[in-house]
This record gives C-alpha cells, structure tokens and sequence, in this order.
C-alpha cells in the first residue's frame, strides 16, 4: 500500500479536467461539476442554480475556463460561503486551497494578500490568484483548478505537503463545518515556520480524523499592524437624499475583515484603507 493509498487521497492526484478542443456537451458538464466542487466545495451542489448565465458564456466561447472560475471567486455566492463568514486568514487559505491547488507555505505569502486586499480591495486579491505565475502555468485558461499540494510541484516547499492535509478533510467535509470554524488552520505553525502533522483517515476512503496532534510551543508571534479604513456611512432602507459622513476606523490586522464586512452589511462604502 503506498502512503497516497494509506492518507486517502491516491483518487486526488492528477484528478485533472480540461476542455480541450471539440469538446462535447458531455465533457462540459463534466467542467461545470469539477469547477463547483473545487471552489464550493459542499457548497457547489447549489451553485449550479447560481451561474446559469456564467456557464451560456463558456458554453458559447464568450469566456474560458479560467474566466469562468474568476467569475465564480468574485461572486457573492462565493463571498457568502467564505468571506463573509470567516476570519482574514481562514479566507486567505480557503483561497489558496480553492484556486492554487495547495495550502500556503509561509508567513510572507499571507501578509501578501492581505496587504492587496487592504490596498486595492476583493477582487484585485482574487485576480492575483487566478491571473498570477503560478496559476498561469499550473492550470492555463482551459484546466480546473485541482488539488495539487498532495505531490511534489514546481516551487513547492517541504512543509506545503503537511499543511494541504490541515486544509483537506475529504470531499465529505464542509470548509465551514470544521473545528475551528471561521478560525485560521495554519496560522500557529506558520507564524512559528514549523511543520503542521498529518493525520491518517480513520477508516477506509479519504475520511480523515477531525483532529491532529499539534506541537507544543510557545504562542504565535501573530501580524501587529494596524490599518486605517476611511468609509462613506450607508443609508440602508432611506430613499431620500442624506448627507454621508466619511468614517474612520482604526482596526488591527485580526479584526480588518470584519470590519469590512460591518461596513458593508450597514450600506456603507469604503473609499480607502491604509496601514496606519
């Protein structure tokens, strides 16, 4: 038995759907369901229901498959999944996890994408997946996103193998349905650069334990800036005219997310964030 056999995920390696030229209807849907369960997860049994129009314009050559994947990050479903209800850093690893194929590896690829979502906002942060080197040359514009972390890939360090398996539970696990919640998997052993342990499945298939042996250490160092968030207050169930007020808010990196999230719930509009 080797160790893919023995960790359950023997069936995830080299999973890989593409649309290649001529296609069929037939392999069409088999796009359609690769791309919702990659970037839904659970989810992505509804989402069939969500993007009819964003399947008539790869269906009709209007898009191609990585267009059709960014449409699917961007949207509000998608938001609802994962942004909304989740931490900063929960969301950034569900981003890697869905998009990239792989867990991050290292402090420096965090503190990138929230420095671009705090700079430039959503979907600037989400193109820089989709549209980066590494997508580019993993999955090009006809290939689904899949799971590669499970094996050796250009550029991969040695720890991203034990983190993908923090990210991955098995297809029957829900992303939100986790211990830990809306709470970061990776950011103790990232912050103190070590190694996360892999679990075994408890039984046979790809069902892992809920829980891994964690290392005893000290607390994580964690990210000590502060951000400056300018918004316009938001007028929600008013018709008339009303003067908004600019707010401003002073928050850490821990609560940045969620206060994005407040504002907009409220109607509210964001016209800058800086680090303060």
């Amino acid at each position: 038995m080797t160790v893919a056999d023995r960790l359950g995920v023997r069936d995830l390696i080299d999973k890989k759907v593409e649309l290649r030229q001529n296609w069929s209807q037939d392999d069409l849907r088999v796009v359609f369901r690769a791309a919702y369960e990659q970037i839904f997860g659970r989810q992505g049994v509804y989402a069939s229901q969500k993007f009819t129009s964003a399947e008539a314009l790869l269906r009709n050559g209007k898009i191609n498959v990585q267009q059709f994947i960014e449409i699917l990050a961007k949207s509000e479903f998608y938001k609802e999944c994962f942004f909304y209800s989740n931490s900063q850093g929960r969301f950034i690893e569900l981003n890697y996890k869905h998009l990239l194929g792989r867990a991050p590896y290292e402090q420096s690829e965090i503190a990138y994408h929230v420095d671009l979502y705090a700079s430039r906002g959503y979907d600037a942060d989400i193109e820089s997946y989709i549209y980066g080197t590494e997508y580019e040359n993993a999955f090009g514009t006809s290939v689904v996103p899949y799971y590669r972390g499970f094996q050796s890939i250009p550029g991969m360090m040695t720890v991203g193998y034990n983190r993908i398996f923090e990210l991955y539970r098995g297809d029957g696990n829900s992303d939100n349905a986790q211990m830990g919640r809306k709470n970061s998997r990776l950011r103790s052993k990232i912050s103190m650069n070590l190694a996360n342990w892999i679990s075994a499945p408890s039984s046979g298939g790809s069902r892992f334990t809920s829980t891994a042996p964690t290392l005893i250490s000290g607390a994580p160092k964690g990210d000590s800036r502060m951000f400056v968030i300018q918004a316009i207050a938001g007028g929600i169930g008013s018709k008339a005219a009303v003067r908004r007020s600019v707010q401003v808010y002073t928050v850490s990196y821990e609560r940045l997310s969620a206060t994005y999230q407040e504002i907009h719930k409220r109607g509210g509009k964001i016209v800058n964030i800086s680090q303060a």
